[in-house]
C-alpha cells in the first residue's frame, strides 16, 4: 500500500508565504539562529558598539553650528552672508534689550538703563559699541542694542545669558525687561534644542515600552525589544556622526531627533513581526533554535523590504536644496538599516540566550495551540466582501472630507509663532513692534558697491516699508547699508518690501546691490522648499511605483496603491492643518509638507505591501477576492500593531517646544492611523473585491487552487 505525503500546512503568519526549501538567502537569514552563531552575533554587537563608541558620543560636538552652512546654496541671501564675513564686524548679530513701563519710563528707569549699558559693556560680551538707550516716541520704552559675534549659535547663546542675568530680565515695580532681536531669538531656539535627544529618549522609550508591555503581557519579554532598538539607536548615532565627519552632511538636533523617532519606531515595528512569528514556531518545534530559524526565514523578507523601501524613499531627499533637508536623507536611511541589522540579528540572539521562559506567563509549549485572533479581522473582511464599491467608495469620501482642511493650510511660519509657548526674545519682539519700528533688531542687510552707497541710501530712504537707513561695515569693494523695516522681519508685509527692494535696486547705480538679511533668507529658503518638493516628491512616487511592480508584477494595483497613500497623505495633512488653525498655528515651517510626505509614503506604503504580497499569494490558491479577505485576516492583527506602535513614537515628537516639530509629529502620527486603520483595513481591500481579477492588470488573473508552479512564481516580500 502506498503511502501519499500530506500536503505542508500553510503559516498563518501575517507578512510571510508558506513553508519552502531554504535556498542561500534563507540560509543567510537563519545564520544568527545557529547554536554557536548566536553567542558571536553577541560577541560581534558587543565589538561593535565598542568600536562605535567614541562616535556615538561624539555627535552632539560635531554636529555643524554655522548659520552659513545651513542656507540655500546660491541665494542671495546666502551670497550676502559670505560677504558679510570678510567685512570688519560683518558678522555681527544684534541683541536687543527692550525695557517698558507702559505708563512711562521714569527717571529711576532711565538710570537703571544707562547703568545696565555700562554693565553689558563691562562683562565683554559685545563685539562693538553698545548704542542706546533709545527712548521710545510715546516715552513708555526705550531699548538697548548689543552687537554680538553670530558666527556659532551656542556661543551666542551663552552671550545672550550673560546679558539677561547682567540685565535681570523680567517683570519688576511695573517695569518690564526683555532680550530679544536676531540674538535673543537664535538664543531661544538653541535652549529648544539643548538636551532635545535626551528629552525624546526618555520619552520615546517609555512609549514604546508601554506599547510593548501591553502587547505581550509579559514582564520581561518587552525588555529584549526596547534593548534591541536602544543599540540599534546608539549605532545610528554613530553612523550620523561618520555622515557629519565624512561626507560633511548638515545633521543637527533636529534631524538626530526625528531619527530617533524613526529608529525606535520601524525598529518596534520589525520587532513585533519578528517576535511574533517565533512564538508561533516554538509552538511547532521542540528546539528554540529551528523555531528562531523558521521565524527568520518566514518574517526576514518583510523586514527587509520594509528598511529597503523606507531607506531608498529617505535617500530620495538628497536631491533636495537645502542642506538639512539633504541630509536627512542619509542619516534616516543609516537609522533604518541600523533597525532591520539589529532585529535580524541582536533580537534573535538575545531571544535564544533568554529561551522560552522569557514569555513568562503566555510560555509557547510545544505541540500547542494558540489563539490567533484572525477571526475578527477576517468578519471585517467578510463585511467589506458583502458591498466593496460602497466601502471603497464611502473610505474615500472620508478622506475627501479630510482634506477640506487644506484650506486652511499656509507656508511661511512666523518665528513667533514657531515655539509653544512664548520666550523672552518672542514677548521681547511684541515689545518692540508696541514702541518702535517693528523690524528693529532684525535688520535686512544691502551690499553696494562703494560707488553706488549714496546712489542706493537714497533710493532705499524712499522705498515704503523701509524705517531707517545707516551705513554699518565696508571694505574695499563692498559697503553694508543696514535697513530697519517699519513691519516684523517674518511677517508678509517685510517679505514684499524685500522683493520689492530687490527688484528696484536692479536699476540703481550699477544694478550690482544684494540684499540680505533674515527676511531675505526666508524668501530664498521658501524658493529652496519648493524646488526641493519638485525633485523629491516625484522621485519618491515613481521609487514607490517601481517597487509596487516589481512585487506585484502588476501596473493597475501599484497605481491604486500609491493613489491611496497620496489621499491618505492629504487627508492627513488637512486635519493637521484644521487642528494647528484651530489652536492658533495656523501656519507650517515651509519643511514640513516635504517630510511628512516621505515619510508618510515611505512608510505607508510598507502596510500595503504586507497586505497585497500576501493577497496576491492567496489569490494562487484560492482565488482574487477570497485571497483578499485570507489576506486581511492574516495581516490585520500584527499590521495593526505595528502602525499603533509607529504613531505613537511620531507622536512623541509633540512632547518639545518647537511647534513645526509637533505639527510634523502629528501629521505622521494620523496619517499612519489612516493608512492602518481604514486605507490597508477598507479602501484597499474594497478596490481588490470589487475589481477582482482586474487588479492584477496586465498579469492575468488566478482561478482558485491553481498549481504549484503557479504559486512559485509569486512575488513574496
Amino acid at each position: 500500500m502506498s503511502v501519499t505525503a500530506a500536503p505542508p500546512t500553510r503559516s498563518d503568519d501575517p507578512t510571510t508565504p508558506p513553508p519552502a526549501r531554504r535556498g542561500r538567502w534563507s540560509r543567510l537569514l537563519a545564520l544568527p539562529a545557529g547554536r554557536r552563531a548566536r553567542y558571536v552575533v553577541l560577541v560581534l554587537w558587543v565589538a561593535a558598539l565598542a568600536l562605535a563608541g567614541p562616535l556615538i558620543g561624539r555627535l552632539e560636538k560635531v554636529q555643524s553650528t554655522d548659520p552659513l552652512a545651513a542656507l540655500a546654496p546660491g541665494a542671495e541671501s546666502t551670497q550676502v552672508t559670505q560677504i558679510l564675513r570678510t567685512l570688519p564686524g560683518g558678522d555681527q548679530v544684534p541683541a536687543v534689550v527692550v525695557y517698558e513701563r507702559t505708563s512711562g519710563l521714569t527717571p529711576a528707569d532711565l538710570e537703571r538703563i544707562e547703568s545696565d549699558a555700562a554693565a553689558v559693556t563691562a562683562i565683554g560680551v559685545a563685539v562693538g559699541e553698545v548704542s542706546g538707550p533709545v527712548p521710545s516716541e510715546d516715552g513708555q520704552a526705550a531699548l538697548l542694542v548689543v552687537p554680538l559675534t553670530g558666527t556659532d549659535p551656542d556661543v551666542l547663546a551663552e552671550q545672550v545669558a550673560e546679558i539677561r542675568d547682567t540685565v535681570a530680565e523680567g517683570d519688576a515695580d511695573g517695569l518690564t525687561v526683555r532680550v530679544t532681536g536676531a540674538a535673543g531669538v537664535s538664543a531661544d531656539l538653541v535652549g529648544v534644542f539643548s538636551g532635545v535627544n535626551t528629552t525624546l529618549l526618555g520619552a520615546t522609550a517609555l512609549v514604546v515600552a508601554i506599547l510593548l508591555l501591553l502587547t505581550y503581557r509579559s514582564p520581561f519579554l518587552w525588555l529584549i525589544p526596547l534593548a534591541t532598538v536602544f543599540i540599534a539607536e546608539s549605532l545610528a548615532r554613530a553612523g550620523m556622526t561618520a555622515l557629519v565627519e565624512g561626507p560633511g552632511l548638515l545633521v543637527d538636533g533636529q534631524i538626530a531627533g526625528i531619527v530617533l523617532v524613526l529608529v525606535f519606531g520601524a525598529g518596534t515595528d520589525y520587532a513585533l513581526l519578528l517576535v511574533s512569528r517565533y512564538r508561533e514556531e516554538l509552538r511547532k518545534h521542540a528546539d528554540k533554535g529551528e523555531a528562531m530559524a523558521a521565524a527568520l526565514v518566514g518574517a526576514g523578507p518583510a523586514i527587509v523590504a520594509s528598511a529597503a523601501t523606507v531607506a531608498l524613499g529617505l535617500l530620495c531627499l538628497l536631491t533636495a536644496v537645502l542642506p538639512g533637508q539633504r541630509a536627512l536623507g542619509p542619516a534616516g536611511a543609516v537609522g533604518i538599516v541600523a533597525a532591520m541589522l539589529a532585529a535580524l540579528t541582536l533580537l534573535p540572539a538575545l531571544l535564544l540566550v533568554t529561551g522560552r521562559r522569557v514569555f513568562w506567563p503566555f510560555v509557547p509549549r510545544f505541540g500547542t495551540e494558540e489563539s490567533t485572533g484572525h477571526g475578527r479581522w477576517e468578519r471585517i473582511g467578510r463585511r467589506v466582501q458583502s458591498r466593496p464599491r460602497r466601502v471603497w467608495i464611502s473610505g474615500l469620501a472620508v478622506l475627501a472630507v479630510l482634506t477640506l482642511g487644506l484650506t486652511q493650510f499656509s507656508l511661511g511660519q512666523a518665528i513667533t509663532d514657531s515655539f509653544r509657548g512664548s520666550p523672552a526674545s518672542i514677548e521681547g519682539r511684541d515689545v518692540v513692534a508696541a514702541h518702535f519700528p517693528a523690524g528693529t533688531g532684525s535688520d535686512t542687510v544691502v551690499l553696494v558697491p562703494g560707488s553706488d552707497e549714496a546712489a542706493v541710501s537714497a533710493a532705499l530712504r524712499a522705498e515704503p516699508g523701509v524705517a531707517s537707513v545707516r551705513p554699518a561695515a565696508s571694505d574695499d569693494t563692498w559697503t553694508q547699508l543696514s535697513v530697519t523695516l517699519s513691519d516684523p522681519a517674518d511677517s508678509a508685509e517685510a517679505e514684499a518690501t524685500v522683493e520689492r527692494l530687490r527688484s528696484d535696486l536692479d536699476e540703481v547705480g550699477s544694478g550690482a546691490a544684494l540684499v540680505g538679511g533674515s527676511t531675505a533668507t526666508l524668501i530664498d529658503e521658501r524658493a529652496a522648499q519648493e524646488t526641493g518638493r519638485e525633485r523629491v516628491i516625484p522621485l519618491v512616487l515613481a521609487l514607490v511605483l517601481l517597487v509596487l511592480v516589481a512585487l506585484l508584477r502588476s501596473l493597475l494595483a501599484p497605481l491604486l496603491l500609491v493613489g491611496s497613500v497620496v489621499v491618505s497623505f492629504a487627508a492627513a495633512l488637512g486635519v493637521t492643518a484644521f487642528l494647528s488653525d484651530l489652536l492658533g498655528f495656523g501656519s507650517f515651517n515651509p519643511t514640513l509638507p516635504l517630510f511628512a510626505f516621505v515619510f508618510l509614503v515611505a512608510l505607508g506604503v510598507d502596510y500595503n505591501i504586507f497586505l497585497m504580497t500576501r493577497a496576491r499569494e492567496e489569490a494562487v490558491v484560492h482565488g482574487t477576492r477570497e485571497g483578499m479577505v485570507r489576506a486581511l485576516a492574516l495581516t490585520g492583527g500584527v499590521i495593526t500593531s505595528a502602525g499603533l506602535v509607529l504613531a505613537a513614537t511620531f507622536a512623541v515628537l509633540g512632547v518639545l517646544p518647537l511647534v513645526a516639530l509637533a505639527q510634523l509629529g502629528f501629521v505622521v502620527a494620523f496619517g499612519v492611523l489612516l493608512d492602518t486603520l481604514l486605507v490597508r483595513t477598507l479602501i484597499v481591500p474594497g478596490l481588490v473585491l470589487d475589481l477582482g481579477d482586474r487588479v492584477w492588470w496586465p498579469s492575468r488573473g488566478f482561478a482558485p487552487g491553481q498549481d504549484d508552479q503557479a504559486e512559485a512564481e509569486v512575488v513574496r516580500v
